[in-house]
């Protein structure tokens, strides 16, 4: 395919489309490389909108790892709206890269970052709007290899028919890895054509490559087993783990976006992976170990962040970002720092048991004191023993009512309805905690101005969790459960006007559950959404609950099984999952446990500070775990002053 820039047949499209200024590229910070002095050239997506995309950590972070390195280029695309879509259609303009605008079919690798199984008919748009064939078996030599990473792809059997290949864990070595086996093959002639290219990729035990497996059924519609069909391929593909996280310091250039964006702030990953156990949560799961960036390696990154970009506000990431050994002081020092500056700082929501007020005046020192958001998942204490969140009602009253003495006036409480073994009563226990927490506010403050805003998610069990085994609650019970618990909180005459209510109802998750834990008969049900127009699923305005489930109705049938079967189905410990050829370094027998100790109602200690538990990934990475601190401290450990 030809590499020159689209942007003279693009430019002419723009005045009729909305927010043309995110296809234009030239952001602060972005990086065009000649491309002729390349030799693996990448083209990495984050199937969004370019709002939702251009924040993603993921992509941002490869982006600079590739391009820092000789001979290689990487440059962005991101989902076009519809309104583009009809009109590159009509004029023959393909999908294309941000940054210099060349048709994304021209690169070596086409690389999809998915945290969300809600992105893969937007893989499929820009397939097809690039000109690669849908599905990897109709592609070419000279068309680029189809990569898929990102949390989703630690299931990439829904999309197996459409990838070529897939890497599950840390992305940053791995990509140069990979590069340097697509350099030698190009170098040597490309060789054996696109076959021996992906032979090279899968024989290194990291990366998937979906077409050298071969999935055998039983006649009751589960899997049998999943066998290599190639010699020289493993039986299990394992995941990438960077361990030192001060030796990737990136991005050291984040991008500014030209258009409006979902986070508007520079962000530092502080560490990353979680050994809190929460039987729910696929990132703390898949991302183990825990890694902590030190103290000095953030202040770093965040003091050259900010030069390299003007932002205001700096997000402190990770999974858990108040249990950083050392958080306390990495906020007074970053605060210090920036006090003449008024940089704010953020973290993600803060752990019921990990907040102190110290920290949050820390936070909110430079910056403005907006609400406070915990997140207790589970409405009762039954519930969050089921989910091994070991946070008591005592607890969250203890810590909002420190909140609201010291000024806040806001709480955002998360929770999920749908968990294993739930009950109405589970969820409707919700709202006696909102109460308990406007009037302890009340009571606190002497003010009556306090609001709690509770917000509820369905629960969709996810792979390598305790929970792979787990019924989903159908979209109409949590509907019914949802329902109760609204009625409940606006039936409240005294508290009722001071507590909102948002959640999501049941269908998306449905459709999320069919995704996640799906293998590859669901490909049938995601090509066909596509066909008949699905986009942007996870869009509210964009997705449609009966297009999904009229496509699954006429796929599934010919396999035995449907919608339910994947969904609201539990699973037997004999089952062969999905996944199960997919190393994320979690012992099967061990989750396994911990699903009887979920149903047991029994909880499981942090192993960061107690025994092992066997989990299994310490001892394959050969390593302990990370307990920190270092001693170190934030420098510099003066004021900056101007």
């Amino acid at each position: 395919m030809m590499s020159e820039s689209v942007f003279p047949q693009l430019e002419a499209l723009l005045p009729h489309v909305q927010k043309p200024i995110q296809y234009v590229g030239g952001e602060l910070n972005s990086t065009v490389k000649p491309w002729d002095s390349c030799d693996v050239r990448w083209a990495l997506m984050y199937p969004d909108a370019y709002e939702v995309g251009l924040p993603n950590q993921g992509v941002m972070i490869l982006y600079e790892v590739l391009n820092e390195r000789e001979g290689v280029l990487a440059e962005r695309t991101y989902s076009v709206w519809p309104d583009l879509e009809e009109l590159m259609r009509e004029h023959k303009v393909p999908q294309f890269t941000v940054d210099s605008h060349r048709p994304v079919g021209a690169f070596d690798v086409f690389g999809l970052s998915f945290s969300t199984e809600l992105g893969y008919t937007n893989m499929l748009t820009a397939l097809d709007l690039a000109g690669i064939p849908l599905e990897a078996r109709d592609r070419t030599v000279d068309h680029p290899i189809v990569l898929a990473g990102g949390h989703a792809a630690f299931n990439p059997e829904p999309i197996a028919d459409f990838i070529d290949c897939a890497v599950i864990g840390d992305g940053e070595q791995a990509v140069l890895d990979i590069t340097e086996i697509i350099r030698a093959w190009k170098a040597e002639g490309r060789p054996g054509g696109r076959e021996e290219l992906l032979l090279r990729l899968a024989k290194t035990g990291g990366v998937y490559v979906p077409g050298f497996y071969d999935v055998e059924y039983l006649p009751d519609g589960r899997i049998g087993r999943v066998v290599p069909n190639r010699s020289g391929v493993p039986w299990r593909v394992s995941k990438h783990t960077v361990m030192d996280l001060d030796e990737w310091p990136y991005p050291k250039q984040p991008l500014v976006p030209l258009a409006e964006t979902v986070h508007e702030r520079m962000s530092v990953e502080i560490f990353r992976g979680c050994t809190r156990g929460c039987r729910f949560c696929q990132a703390g799961m898949i991302t183990r170990p825990v890694r902590e960036r030190s103290i000095t390696g953030i202040g770093e990154m965040v003091d050259r962040g900010l030069k390299a970009t003007g932002f205001e506000e700096v997000g402190l990431l990770s999974l858990s970002s108040a249990d950083h050994t050392e958080i306390a002081d990495i906020a007074k020092g970053l605060a210090d720092r920036y006090t003449d500056d008024k940089v704010g700082l953020s973290l993600p929501s803060t752990r019921v048991d990990a907040f102190n007020v110290d920290l949050a005046n820390e936070l909110t020192r430079n910056g403005r004191r907006s609400g406070l958001t915990f997140a207790p998942e589970g409405g009762s204490e039954r519930m969050r023993k089921v989910i091994n969140k070991m946070v008591s009602e005592e607890d969250l009253i203890r810590t909002v009512a420190t909140a609201y003495g010291n000024g806040w006036r806001q709480v955002k409480l998360y929770f999920m309805c749908g968990l294993p073994t739930e009950t109405d009563e589970d969820v409707l226990q919700i709202g006696d905690m909102a109460v308990n927490v406007i009037a302890k506010g009340r009571e606190v403050s002497g003010q009556n101005d306090i609001r709690c805003t509770v917000s509820i998610g369905g629960f969709v069990p996810k792979p390598h969790t305790p929970f792979q085994w787990a019924p989903q609650l159908s979209a109409e019970e949590t509907d019914a459960r949802l329902a109760k618990l609204r009625d409940k909180i606006r039936g409240d005459k005294k508290y009722g006007r001071s507590i909102g209510f948002r959640y999501h109802d049941g269908k998306p998750g449905i459709v999320e559950g069919l995704l996640s834990r799906g293998d590859r008969r669901i490909g049938d049900v995601i090509r066909a959404v596509y066909e008949d127009g699905g986009r942007f699923d996870g869009w509210r305005e964009h997705f449609s609950y009966d297009r999904w489930m009229e496509c699954a109705e006429k796929a599934l049938p010919q396999y035995g099984v449907d919608v339910a079967w994947y969904t609201t189905r539990e699973r037997t410990y004999e089952e062969v999952l999905p996944w199960d050829h997919l190393d994320s370094g979690l012992d099967k027998d061990w989750l396994w446990e911990d699903w009887q100790d979920a149903l047991d109602e029994t909880e499981v200690e942090d192993c960061r500070w107690t025994p092992c538990f066997d989990c299994g990934v310490c001892p394959q990475l050969g390593l302990d775990i990370q307990i920190g601190p270092t001693g170190k401290k934030l420098l510099p450990l003066t004021v900056v002053n101007k």
